[in-house]
């Protein structure tokens, strides 16, 4: 049996990754026809952009757990403050770069079965798994950093991760403080992360593939602040861009529920 997915452009089918088919407009058509009932259409609200062009994903509903293609919301609900053309190329191509790469290099493994952050733990600081443990990180690192962000976000925090914060930094302006200066710190990319510290709050920043397991520290919230998160949107003004995250878009109640 085969699906047909009826468009008003033509599409052309890239079948470079044999999880997903992509789709994009380039010139008038009737119909495209899938080739057989294993692939299914993402609706509207979560296709992704390149160029400013809407790119249709088809994927194989038999992809490993790892691959996360679905954000917790609309690709343009982040604007004005991260555009959907950065969300797309963030998320669309480079979040699944490191996901795809995670499902070939962990297949037929003993990995193959186990939930991503029990992955990580496993091959963290092992050389002979780097590779492993280098996508695995990232991957979990980009899906906790969706997570970090909401529409209209920002504000104050829960009332009991404000009395945290109070009780660790003095204030939430403090707070905030500490991490843009964390982040204008970190040289290259990397992350800024809230975390939790044997009952005390506290902000550290970690390299790309560093991750908070290797800390023993639990993670409330993170900052993506590589420029593939904010130099379309920003150029090279990274301060802005975490200033404006943290003001508007920030997920206080994300890290509240990560307070256990």
């Amino acid at each position: 049996m085969k699906h047909t997915i009826i468009k008003s452009e033509m599409a052309d089918l890239d079948r470079n990754n044999d999880s997903v088919a992509t789709y994009h407009p380039p010139f008038p058509f009737a119909e495209a026809a899938l080739p057989d009932s294993d692939w299914h259409y993402t609706p509207e609200s979560q296709a992704r952009c390149i160029g400013g062009k809407t790119i249709h994903h088809f994927t194989n509903k038999r992809i490993s757990p790892h691959i996360q293609l679905s954000l917790p919301y609309a690709d343009n609900a982040l604007e004005p403050v991260i555009s959907s053309k950065t969300v797309c190329f963030h998320h669309g191509k480079h979040h699944r770069w490191y996901a795809d790469n995670l499902n070939k290099l962990v297949a037929g493994t003993e990995f193959a079965d186990l939930p991503l952050e029990k992955i990580v733990k496993k091959t963290v600081g092992k050389a002979f798994k780097t590779a492993i443990f280098s996508v695995a990180a990232q991957t979990w690192n980009h899906t906790f950093y969706w997570s970090s962000l909401k529409p209209k976000g920002g504000g104050e925090p829960p009332p009991v991760l404000m009395q945290m914060i109070e009780a660790s930094f003095g204030s939430l302006d403090q707070c905030k403080k500490e991490l843009v200066n964390a982040a204008m710190a970190l040289a290259g990319s990397g992350w800024v992360w809230l975390v939790m510290d044997r009952g005390k709050l506290k902000v550290i920043k970690t390299g790309n593939t560093e991750v908070w397991m290797t800390t023993g520290m639990k993670p409330l919230l993170t900052i993506d602040v590589g420029e593939h998160a904010y130099y379309l949107d920003y150029q090279n003004h990274r301060e802005d861009y975490v200033h404006a995250v943290i003001d508007k878009l920030i997920n206080w109640g994300f890290a509240t529920k990560n307070l256990g």
